[in-house]
């Protein structure tokens, strides 16, 4: 599989969107409103209707506020000493305009001081004052998710960030996208991991449901989540729907192959894993192809031993005479095809005898599927699921496999998602196979 990046990158993401965005160089990029002239403090009733919607402060506030101020933009300031005299004009700001003056300056002597807590709480009063400016008011709620993020108040992190998602906040360097993709590592940097790929699928859902296509990092990452954490069934929901919106042979490969990590399969099982990973080229390893050959059975299924065989000589996989158990293998196979094929009309009799047995009729579904003729294999597997003892599973699997090699994909798609237990895995990477391929033949 290959290299996915471990929940723990979360902080880092997040981090790096929050240089990205406002603290880059330690200088804030919000437009943070200043002090308006004082002489609005006092007016008179008939100025009242001239002047309205421009600021209003308090006499008691303009008076404490004003000396403060100064003091701060000098330039040998001793910002940690004025931080108490800052503070101490909280009681005084009971306008919405009062606070967000007063939150502006926290939060400029919080990134001078480089005082995240400072910062944090004036950005918080800015926004409380109601009085930030609407097209500014998603970056503002971006920056206090940043800075409640650094600081691991996570509930408020996520309450800030969910606002500025529902505003529908982009900048050139962020997207809405990456900002729903913070809100699910939000999650993680706790170790809230369902709670997280909840979030994700979510909005992976609500993404396909709009038309628009969904961010392959999103899937990447809840993959990783899930397969590190070992979250089932979540973590093969997200391989499905990875692999089907981006099937290249990479992501094919590690679907396959975490798919195996996560469980232990016997032969039976995993040969229609290995069966799905010889048709989308994931087969790259020589002990692959000894499992399929070990599971496929050669005295059973030696057309299709011999087939597999022949793939890993052409691959280079395994170079023909370095391996003599596998030489071994391809002369048995090749030596048992023709009368493995004479026997063919004789098996098809006897499984659909009235009076057939469940082995008689598994073993006409697995031969003939193994020959590819798809049609006849679906029948025996359609019928075996009406005889007690069967193994419901594996039928389902191979019904289901036989129905994609025969083209009928909605089939296909309706049994295998009947398929339960350990099989339930790869019946779901059948199923975005087949929906990519559209029920292609032969492999």
């Amino acid at each position: 599989m290959t290299n996915m990046s471990s929940p723990r990158a979360s902080t880092r993401l997040a981090r790096q969107l929050a240089l990205a965005m406002a603290l880059a160089g330690g200088t804030a990029v919000l437009a943070v409103p200043g002090f308006a002239d004082a002489a609005y403090a006092q007016k008179k009733k008939k100025d009242e209707k001239a002047d309205a919607g421009k600021p209003v402060y308090s006499k008691e506030f303009v008076a404490a506020y004003q000396p403060i101020d100064t003091a701060l933009r000098a330039p040998t300031a001793d910002l940690a000493a004025l931080k108490p005299q800052v503070l101490a004009l909280l009681p005084l700001a009971t306008s919405p305009d009062e606070q967000l003056a007063l939150g502006g300056m926290m939060f400029n002597t919080g990134i001078n001081a480089k005082d995240l807590p400072l910062q944090f709480q004036g950005v918080e009063l800015m926004l409380a004052s109601g009085k930030v400016k609407p097209e500014e008011t998603g970056k503002f709620n971006l920056v206090a998710f940043q800075i409640a993020n650094e600081l691991k108040q996570y509930d408020k992190a996520r309450g800030y960030l969910q606002k500025a998602i529902d505003l529908g906040y982009s900048a050139p360097n962020v997207s809405t996208s990456d900002l729903q993709m913070n809100m699910a590592e939000l999650y993680f940097s706790e170790d809230r991991f369902t709670e997280g790929l909840k979030y994700l699928s979510d909005a992976i859902a609500a993404k396909k449901a709009a038309g628009q296509p969904v961010d392959v990092r999103w899937y990447k990452r809840g993959v990783s989540v899930a397969y590190t954490n070992e979250i089932v069934p979540q973590v093969y929901d997200f391989v499905q729907a990875w692999v089907s919106d981006y099937p290249t042979p990479e992501n094919w490969r590690d679907a396959v192959n975490l798919t195996r990590n996560l469980n232990e399969y016997d032969g039976p099982v995993l040969l229609d894993l290995l069966r799905l990973g010889k048709k989308v080229g994931t087969l790259k390893e020589k002990n692959d192809y000894v499992f399929y050959i070990e599971s496929a059975d050669t005295r059973r299924l030696p057309v299709e031993v011999k087939a597999v065989i022949e793939d890993a000589y052409a691959t280079g996989v395994i170079p023909k005479g370095s391996d003599s158990w596998v030489e071994e293998q391809f002369k048995t196979a090749s030596g048992l095809i023709a009368e493995d094929q004479k026997a063919l009309p004789v098996l098809e009799r006897d499984a659909n005898a009235p009076t057939a047995r469940l082995r008689t009729v598994i073993a006409a579904g697995d031969t003939f599927l193994s020959y590819g003729e798809y049609a006849k294999a679906a029948g025996f597997y359609e019928r075996s699921l009406t005889m007690p003892e069967v193994d419901r599973n594996l039928a389902l699997t191979r019904l289901g496999i036989a129905q994609i090699g025969a083209g009928d994909v909605a089939a296909a798609r309706a049994t295998l998602a009947k398929v339960e237990g350990p099989r339930a895995p790869i019946a779901m990477l059948w199923t975005a196979y087949a929906e990519q391929a559209g029920g292609a033949t032969g492999g």
